[in-house]
């Protein structure tokens, strides 16, 4: 199959300027997926997760579960009740998503036009596609954090950008032309599944979202996404993630233009990881009984998944620490060891879970990147 086929057939699970999270584990490091619980385990783990979500929603918090198209399976979408009735994201824009959040609302004793305020956790088109559609049918309020709301308002040209500056990460790690033209195209054709929204209310960081028997103060969390904001109610020591934090996977941080730069960005590599691991640290000092995150199920002991998931990236550093002491690689060569052709047909993803580890090499002075005829790799130091 040719590059570009590759790359066309990842068009369910790969993305430029959208992705969810995907999982990734080694081929030759991380150990094999457990299987999936089954009998009286399966039971017990249902069991505990449905009375999680009777907890969320004894607090006014009802998770609606809105499919996507995407390898990451179906969005959490938050309904609040509260005044003003409020929603957190909203699924991608698509027909089928639309009908099952009507649906999921009508089960709450609600409608769509019931709807009076529209949050948004971050950038990435499976959270924010059905924005306008709710905005403009309800007449809610539409609140980002500040950036975001730039993104939001200029949603093509921002994603145009995102492209551009993706291509342009891909080429100068590696990544063959033909693969990068690919996806880019591919990239394109997901744009449908996002939208172009006016924000009313651009939030600041530490802000107090007030509603009547709740507040919810905003803290900006950047690594998975340069947008990736929570929504902590100290209260009730609950904690709306977004895909700041996942129970089932890791999430992943992903190279993107930064949030305040407006149009091409031609400057230093931003370093996901590393934000994203400095996020996680303040997450973990929080005093929190239960996260409620973008997808799957929700977390009630934050701390110890935050450290399972820091174990997880030494591992990974490790794992590129070793392949760089063989030889010299590029970042794409270290990807295609990794996880073989899901480096081709996922190939940003996966270079920006290289770069960000390889951050973490450069950062304490273990690597060293030379970059010859534009193209950069990296060596042990």
């Amino acid at each position: 199959m040719s590059p570009a086929k590759r790359a066309s057939a990842a068009s369910g699970t790969a993305r430029e300027s959208g992705a969810a999270p995907v999982e990734l584990a080694e081929r030759t490091v991380e150990p094999a997926a457990e299987e999936a619980p089954t009998g009286d385990t399966a039971r017990d783990t249902a069991a505990s997760e449905a009375a999680t979500w009777e907890r969320a929603a004894a607090a006014g918090v009802h998770r609606l579960a809105i499919p996507t198209p995407f390898a990451v399976g179906r969005v959490n979408a938050y309904l609040i009740e509260d005044e003003p009735l409020t929603l957190i994201d909203s699924g991608p824009n698509s027909a089928k998503a639309l009908d099952e959040l009507e649906r999921a609302l009508a089960a709450h004793g609600h409608a769509i036009e019931d709807l009076q305020l529209l949050v948004i956790t971050h950038q990435h088109i499976d959270h924010i596609g059905l924005a306008a559609i709710l905005a403009r049918r309800s007449g809610a309020r539409v609140a980002a954090l500040r950036g975001l709301d730039r993104r939001l308002r200029d949603f093509r040209d921002e994603a145009d950008y995102d492209d551009r500056f993706a291509a342009r990460i891909m080429l100068r790690h590696g990544v063959p032309t033909d693969v990068v033209t690919a996806l880019r195209a591919v990239s394109a054709s997901f744009r449908a599944w996002g939208c172009q929204v006016e924000v009313d209310h651009a939030l600041a960081e530490g802000e107090e979202l007030k509603l009547r028997d709740r507040t919810l103060r905003v803290l900006h969390r950047p690594g998975h996404s340069p947008s990736d904001t929570i929504f902590h109610d100290e209260h009730r020591r609950l904690l709306i993630a977004g895909d700041h934090l996942l129970a089932h996977i890791s999430s992943n941080p992903l190279l993107a233009r930064p949030l305040e730069v407006e149009g091409d960005y031609n400057g230093p590599r931003p370093k996901a990881l590393i934000a994203y691991l400095d996020s996680l640290a303040k997450t973990r000092a929080m005093d929190l009984e239960l996260v409620l995150g973008g997808h799957g199920a929700p977390i009630t002991d934050h701390v110890a998944l935050i450290d399972e998931r820091h174990r997880l990236h030494v591992r990974r550093a490790e794992k590129i620490h070793g392949l760089l002491a063989e030889r010299p690689r590029t970042a794409y060569e270290l990807a295609y060891e990794m996880w073989g052709n899901i480096a081709v047909t996922q190939a940003y993803l996966t270079i920006s879970e290289v770069l960000g580890h390889i951050d973490l090499l450069l950062r304490d002075g273990r690597a060293v990147e030379r970059v010859i005829d534009g193209i950069a790799r990296f060596e042990t130091a």
